[in-house]
């Protein structure tokens, strides 16, 4: 397979001010890197304070392009606030957002705890809500046109045993991401989304597949295309639709996933295979994993 290489042309988001929760680490980062090469400036968010430092450092080195890092807890809508505050503050306008954050749990779910399942609709959810809600609130008093990129996922429309909290949530932000559309079409704001199938991050994948899962448990064998995807081809996707090539684009959820979720919907579904005392180790390893 030939190297894939970026689609836009260059320039194509020069300017343009592009806020990514979860953009310090995997797909966030990719896409950032992406928009960065294609003249954007960036925000990135996270928890994480110093591994945001470290990834816009890396970032602007790469690029030539001015990252800022902002801790942020997407589920405080006061500290969403401040993002929205810091941003007009460094760069002056908000061209759009990325809704990347997100957590999950691979696990039957008479097993997950209240807080568990409550853990992740609130990060993947009401984050995504919050985040939405603050930039929203900003472009309409401002009457500034702007552009909402929500990261779903397959089983937001078919949804997938064994990573129900997330199922949940993900289909909440389907259903945001075509109500908006509709809505805030009036103002100039697109709202789009793209559900991607499986590309491979190294962190994630170490926490929702731990040890030799992974390998047990291939994504590509699902793939009609029998590959998983390349981080480039998202990012393209993602700067195609947060760019004005896209701009009667509204409301539309893009699959990115080589057919697998024709093939055979929800993701983990296979996993119905794996005995209850396998269970009990890969709990073992992701407990360790987080720690």
């Amino acid at each position: 397979m030939e190297p894939i290489t970026g689609m836009l042309r260059d320039n194509a988001l020069q300017g343009r001010t592009i806020i990514i929760t979860g953009g310090g680490t995997g797909l966030g980062r990719s896409m950032g890197t992406y928009f960065l090469e294609l003249g954007a400036n960036l925000v990135i968010t996270s928890r994480k304070l110093d591994v945001l430092v470290k990834a816009a450092a890396e970032m602007e080195q790469a690029t030539g392009g001015k990252v800022l890092p902002l801790a942020c807890d997407v589920r405080d809508y006061d500290q969403v606030q401040q993002v929205i505050a810091k941003t007009l503050e460094q760069f002056g306008t908000i061209h759009a957002l990325v809704n990347n954050a997100a957590g999950n749990f691979i696990s039957p779910t008479e097993r997950l705890s209240a807080n568990a399942f409550g853990a992740i609709i609130d990060i993947v959810l009401k984050g995504t809500a919050n985040c939405t809600l603050a930039t929203g609130k900003h472009w309409i008093a401002a009457k500034q046109p702007g552009t909402i990129l929500n990261i779903i996922t397959t089983y937001a429309f078919t949804g997938s045993g064994y990573v129900v909290p997330s199922a949940c949530a993900k289909g909440g932000v389907l259903a945001l991401t075509r109500s908006l559309a509709v809505e805030w079409g009036k103002y100039g704001i697109r709202t789009n989304a793209i559900a991607p199938g499986p590309f491979p991050t190294k962190g994630a994948w170490e926490r929702l597949l731990p040890g030799d899962m992974a390998k047990q448990f291939d994504f590509k064998h699902r793939v009609p295309l029998k590959r998983t995807g390349e981080h480039q081809e998202l990012a393209n996707l993602a700067a195609f639709l947060v760019s004005d090539f896209s701009g009667y684009v509204n409301g539309e959820v893009i699959t990115i996933d080589g057919g697998e979720w024709l093939q055979g919907a929800g993701q983990f579904n296979g996993l119905e295979a794996i005995p209850d005392e396998l269970w009990d180790g890969l709990e073992k390893m992701t407990r360790a994993a987080k720690s």
